[in-house]
């Protein structure tokens, strides 16, 4: 049975979004084809008429986790006090609890980034939030600023997710919310 064009590029998108929550959640590396597949009715072989790799769906799964978290950051970034907002909201309970629909930049890059595959959409997402923070900004430096900002957050995030302790998990996002809104005054 033939299928419409229309009916390949829907069926094409829902393996993007499938595969943006698991490679979040899960990782690049332990996220399987067949068993992507699998979970949207598809059959492994079948990702090849959409796709010529993992590598260009790991591509395009990013591209759409940054999408995704783009129009979550613009509104963030529309707010009163823009930067804290941001700040409270990457630091959430809520955003350490569901990696599959939060900032990719933690689960895929650091995977990326130790595989020896950079990606040109890391950079792209990475310099949306550098840009949206710098615009928070005064003074001096604020690119440099920017970038600390960005990596303490990422890091106290991914730390935070590491540890078993839950209390000390906690601590680690309050502590760091504190210093960041505080050296923003």
């Amino acid at each position: 049975m033939r299928y419409s064009q229309d009916h390949k590029a829907q069926t094409h998108q829902r393996i993007i979004k499938e595969a943006s929550v698991r490679f979040r959640r899960d990782g690049i590396g332990a996220t399987g084809l067949q068993p992507l597949m699998k979970s949207l009715g598809l059959t492994h072989g079948g990702f090849y008429s959409h796709f010529k790799s993992k590598d260009e769906l790991v591509e395009k799964a990013l591209q759409a986790a940054g999408d995704q978290v783009a129009s979550v950051c613009a509104e963030l970034f529309a707010q009163d006090r823009p930067l804290e907002t941001f700040i409270d909201t990457y630091l959430s309970e809520w955003h350490k609890t569901s990696p599959h629909e939060g900032c990719p930049l933690l689960t895929m890059s650091s995977e990326l980034g130790m595989r020896g595959q950079p990606s040109p959409t890391s950079d792209v997402v990475l310099n949306a939030r550098l840009q949206q923070i710098q615009g928070t900004l005064a003074g001096e430096n604020t690119v440099d600023r920017s970038i600390v900002i960005m990596s303490t957050l990422v890091g106290a995030l991914l730390l935070s997710r590491s540890v078993a302790d839950v209390e000390f998990a906690q601590r680690i996002l309050d502590v760091t919310r504190e210093h960041l809104n505080h050296s923003q005054d």
